[in-house]
């Protein structure tokens, strides 16, 4: 396979459907379900797993263990992680940690949710919010009367209106591209195709800013992955063929809150510190990527992470959308899966499920999903709070 034996590989991965709330099974079946999925796909049995790394982020203490015991119960440690939205990639960082250091050479992250449906708030209103700050930066910058979460990224994507003059429309072709992608994906809570006038037709959440379609959806589901180092896949005759070249995650510095500009508050900064690190120790820059699998959690923070990534210049966002750069044919193809718009978001699992995605792209399994001449895969996953994670992906043979 070439590289070191401390190289962290991709051994194998599993998902489930997505599903509407209320219409999963528990958050422990489908977590032990993506797991054997995971498992199979390696090659390898559970009693293999040195250390696990369980991801949730609506969940008691223990969760993880309640999860992973269905799947096995060999005194392995297991590790409880919740990073907000970014808390599957969270795992995943783990993970590739442990094997990086020597401590494991087979280590599982896996990741679920079981949401409730409607907006997505605190649950503990007893003390303080640890969005207190960012709630604050976001009243001085925003106004209007909506959830939380809608005026985050709304005000994000206003604030690229207002800057580069991006439109409403531009939002609207992103979250179509996003239903065609999610068309030829079998996993996906959604998939019916839009139009961009069909969205553009769908309630209004925000006038002049968006339409019902462009928020991502409550949903529940799992995904999880099997990470080998190089050696141990040598050792254990194991296909892995997919190297996770780099990894950072990065958290907020004070400009998230202080720059007056939505964008930040929602992550523009960690993204871009998190982007360039990636590139960097890869010795690759964003024109060597193809496919990317990256947080939209909202079609305006797909706009503004087209930027931050380095997949086009500052400001160049709406040219992006209008050539078609962000879809097959063009230069990047972003949300291959359908993205967290069409895909689903069940919050734990999201980052697990975009390793997914592009693992098998990186195989070559993708289906009619696939992009060809894929070498490099680039995966984002964002979580206010706030951590973001960048992976970067690469053919290990």
């Amino acid at each position: 396979m070439g590289g070191s034996d401390r190289d962290v590989l991709v051994g194998g991965v599993g998902m489930i459907p997505f599903s509407k709330p209320g219409q999963s099974p528990a958050y422990d079946e489908m977590a032990s379900t993506a797991i054997g999925l995971a498992l199979q796909d390696a090659g390898v049995s559970f009693d293999q797993i040195e250390q696990a790394y369980a991801g949730y982020v609506y969940g008691d203490s223990c969760s993880g263990q309640r999860a992973i015991y269905r799947a096995g119960m060999t005194g392995i440690p297991i590790v409880n992680v919740n990073n907000n939205c970014s808390t599957g990639s969270t795992a995943l960082f783990l993970a590739r940690q442990a094997i990086l250091g020597g401590a494991a050479d087979c280590a599982l992250a896996v990741g679920f949710e079981e949401m409730r449906p409607g907006a997505i708030g605190n649950v503990f209103t007893d003390r303080i919010s640890p969005f207190a700050a960012f709630d604050k930066a976001t009243d001085a910058l925003v106004d209007v009367d909506l959830p939380i979460a809608l005026r985050y990224f709304g005000g994000a994507g206003l604030a690229q209106m207002e800057r580069y003059g991006v439109t409403l429309r531009d939002f609207a072709k992103v979250r179509a591209k996003a239903s065609r992608h999610a068309a030829h994906n079998p996993l996906s809570v959604f998939r019916n195709v839009m139009t961009e006038e069909e969205v553009l037709a769908a309630p209004v959440i925000w006038p002049g800013v968006m339409t019902r379609p462009m928020a991502c959806p409550p949903t529940c589901g799992a995904a999880a992955a099997v990470l080998v180092s190089a050696d141990f896949a040598r050792r254990h005759g194991l296909r892995a063929d997919v190297r996770i070249a780099a990894q950072a995650m990065t958290t907020d510095r004070p400009n998230s809150l202080e720059a007056g500009d939505m964008r930040y508050v929602v992550g523009k900064d960690m993204t871009e510190r998190a982007a360039q690190s990636v590139y960097e120790a890869a010795g690759i820059g964003p024109e060597d990527i193809r496919v990317a699998e990256l947080h939209d959690c909202f079609a305006h923070n797909e706009v503004v992470t087209y930027e931050a990534l380095g997949l086009c210049g500052e400001g160049q966002a709406a040219r992006f959308v209008a050539d078609g750069d962000n879809t097959y044919g063009g230069r990047v193809v972003t949300n291959p899966s359908g993205g967290l718009l069409s895909k689903g978001h069940p919050l734990g699992a999201t980052g697990l499920a975009q390793c997914f995605e592009l693992t098998h792209q990186l195989r070559g399994s993708a289906g009619a999903r696939q992009v060809e001449g894929v070498r490099h895969a680039l995966q984002h996953n964002l979580g206010l709070g706030g951590a973001c994670v960048v992976t970067l992906y690469e053919r290990a043979r």
